[in-house]
Order: structure tokens, then C-alpha cells, then sequence
């Protein structure tokens, strides 16, 4: 802002080179004031600082000061009016810009202290755990009300949409066959070879065949599921979901008497409870196919002997466990994966963003529940 025509940047007017500097006031003789240096926004936090160490004063000279901006111009003002000094000597490019601000109402836009970094960071941590816990709670809630649809839903038959549980259960399930068979085979090959480079210093080859069984059929093999799951499934259901939020075909939906927790979630959610258990017996089963062979290939064990090792010492308990996980894991995931796309605003940033947070807390959230199994089959012996 400028009432000379000199040549300015943004706001920050030029004035000469050997006044340019870092903006500072300092006392002078009988009660003046001096402003030096360039008084801009990028100063204003420092000048800010000045002002409030400064005394009473009769005058304010600003004879010396290099480049003002809006943001200046107003710490000059404050501080005649905190002092109750008069502003002499102004420059006359610099006059009416004062006399602009005087005027006006409110301080211009001004760059926020930044204070302590260990402050700072404690904010930032405390801000954190409150939009975490906040979230929690509204996560509870959309479970609530999962249950309650599906409450309604089984009172009432005919409120429930076959063709789309079986569609999603294609596109959910059937579709995840392949990406899952060949990420549990690999894994298996990787953890048979692993573990038989740490036996053979023992002499325990044979063990590994426990090893293969007893991590694939309780862990491995869920959990590997449960992220190709999150990662493919999960981002697919909130894209799908937000697209829907960010064209209004959801407002439209309610417009229509249409509940979108039966049109939208239910469907999903069923298909993945009711698909994870086979896709979880599929890893399982090419797990150990894999772990077979490089057992096979790196130890000379033929596949007779490991499938023998196998039922000998790994008991059907096992698999079980890792199977009563995979309903769990499937409706957790669906449901984050809908709530996320429930919450999504009406941008594709936002879309973006709600679709990331969806694969995220879906893999931490089967991470978490999966700890919670693990502790409780503790508990029980199994």
C-alpha cells in the first residue's frame, strides 16, 4: 500500500539500501524513540517484543526506517498509542500508509508467535490425543449404529439387499483370491527359508515344519489377509462411499427415504465377514505350501514327510484360531472403510485424505484386535 508510486513488493514498499535491516527501536536523547532498520512482517515478532520493553516516550522518530509495510505501519501506531509519543520525522512515502492504518479498524494479519518448541510439541501431542480420543468415539458410535441397522434389518428381512452383499462379496472376496494366494506363498517360501538358515546351525531342521505351521495357520496367514484386505477393500469401499458424499448421491439417497447404513454399509460389511474366512483359509493353505517347498528345496524335505510333521505336531487348534479371527477382521475393516467414506467433505482432497485414513486405521485396528485375540487365547489355553 503506497501513495508515491516507488516500487514495492507485495506490500513491503523499497525505500534506500542503507536503511535496509533487520527493524529494531532504540531510545534517543529527551525522551525519542527511534525506529530503524525495515519494519515488515518478517520483523513483526521481534518488533512486537521491542514495543512491549519500551517506556514512555514524547516523540517517535522514523526517519531511519528502511522498508514499512502494512504490518509496520501498525506496530508504529501501537506503539504511539502505548507510549503516547507522537510519530515525527516520517518520511512522506510512508505518511499516508501510516495514516491509512491509524484508520483503520483492527490490526492487519500478523504471523502467530511461535513459543517454546518443548511447548510446542506438547500441544501438538495434546491435540493429537484429543482428535484421537474424539474420533474413538465417534467410531463407537457408527458400530452402534452398524448394529442397530443390522438389528432392523433382522427384524425385518426385507430391508435386506441381497444383490449388492453378493456383488461385493465378488468384488470383496472373489477378486482378493489371486493377490492373496501369491502374497501368502511368497511369505511362506520367505519365513521356511529364514528359519532354516537358524536351525541348521542346531541341527533342528526338522522344526522348521513347526515353525511354518504354527506362525501361518495363527498369524501369518490372517494378518496377511486382513492388510490385502484393508489396503484393496477397505480404500475401495470409502473411495466408493466418499464419491457418493462428494456428488450428493448420499443427501439425495435420504432425500429419498432411503437409510444409506442399509443401502450402503450393511451390504459391505456382511460381504467381508462372510468373506475373510475363506480368504484366510486360502492363505493359510498356500502358506504352508510354500513353507513345503522351500523346506523341500533347502532342507531335503520331501513333502510326505512335511505334511506328516505337519498333523503330528501342529494341532487343528491352530487353524482354528487364525479362522475365528477372519469374521472379526472382515467387519472391522468394512467398517472403518465406510465410515471413512461417510466422513468424507465435499472435495477431492478431502476424498483423498478419508481414503488414506481408511487403509491406515483399518490396519491398526485389525493390528489391535489381533492383539486382543492373541491375549485371550492366552487366558483360555488354546
Amino acid at each position: 500500500m503506497s501513495d508515491d508510486g516507488s516500487q514495492y513488493s507485495g506490500n513491503r514498499l523499497n525505500a534506500q539500501p542503507s536503511n535496509r535491516g533487520p527493524g529494531s527501536l532504540s531510545e534517543g536523547d529527551r525522551g525519542v524513540l527511534r525506529a530503524s532498520g525495515d519494519w515488515i512482517v518478517g520483523h513483526a515478532r521481534d518488533l512486537n517484543r521491542q514495543i512491549g520493553r519500551a517506556g514512555t516516550a514524547d516523540s517517535i522518530d522514523v526517519g531511519h526506517i528502511g522498508r514499512l509495510d502494512t504490518s509496520g505501519a501498525h506496530l508504529l501506531v501501537k506503539l504511539a498509542e502505548a507510549t503516547g509519543a507522537e510519530i515525527e520525522n516520517c518520511p512522506d512515502r510512508y505518511r499516508s500508509l501510516i495514516e491509512r492504518v491509524a484508520g483503520a479498524e483492527g490490526p492487519p494479519a500478523d504471523l502467530p508467535e511461535r513459543g517454546n518448541a518443548i511447548l510446542r510439541i506438547l500441544e501438538a501431542l495434546g491435540r493429537g490425543a484429543s482428535e484421537a480420543g474424539a474420533r474413538t468415539i465417534s467410531m463407537v458410535a457408527f458400530l452402534g449404529a452398524v448394529f442397530e441397522a443390522a438389528g432392523r434389518t433382522i427384524m425385518n428381512p426385507r430391508r435386506f439387499r441381497l444383490t449388492a452383499t453378493v456383488r461385493h462379496m465378488e468384488e470383496a472376496g472373489l477378486s482378493a483370491f489371486p493377490i492373496v494366494m501369491l502374497i501368502s506363498f511368497l511369505v511362506g517360501v520367505v519365513l521356511a527359508f529364514q528359519g532354516a538358515a537358524q536351525l541348521q546351525r542346531f541341527g533342528a531342521e526338522i522344526f522348521v515344519v513347526n515353525l511354518i505351521g504354527v506362525s501361518v495357520l495363527r498369524e501369518i496367514g490372517i494378518l496377511l489377509t486382513a492388510i490385502v484386505v484393508a489396503g484393496r477393500s477397505g480404500s475401495a469401499f470409502a473411495a466408493q462411499i466418499g464419491s457418493m458424499k462428494v456428488n450428493e448421491e448420499v443427501d439425495a439417497m435420504r432425500a429419498l427415504g432411503l437409510d444409506p447404513m442399509d443401502v450402503l454399509v450393511l451390504p459391505r460389511v456382511l460381504a467381508l465377514f462372510l468373506m475373510m474366512g475363506p480368504l484366510a483359509f486360502l492363505a493359510d493353505l498356500t502358506g504352508l505350501i510354500g513353507g513345503g517347498l522351500m523346506a523341500w528345496v533347502a532342507l531335503d524335505i520331501p513333502p510326505a514327510l512335511f505334511a506328516e510333521r505337519l498333523a503330528a505336531t501342529i494341532p487343528l487348534s491352530a487353524l482354528m484360531v487364525g479362522l475365528a479371527k477372519a469374521p472379526v477382521f472382515g467387519a472391522l475393516i468394512a467398517m472403518v472403510g465406510c465410515y471413512e467414506g461417510l466422513r468424507t467433505q465435499g472435495s477431492a482432497e478431502s476424498l483423498g485424505r478419508q481414503t488414506t485414513r481408511a487403509v491406515v486405521e483399518g490396519i491398526f485396528i485389525v493390528i489391535v484386535a489381533d492383539a486382543i485375540f492373541s491375549i485371550f487365547f492366552n487366558l483360555v489355553g488354546i
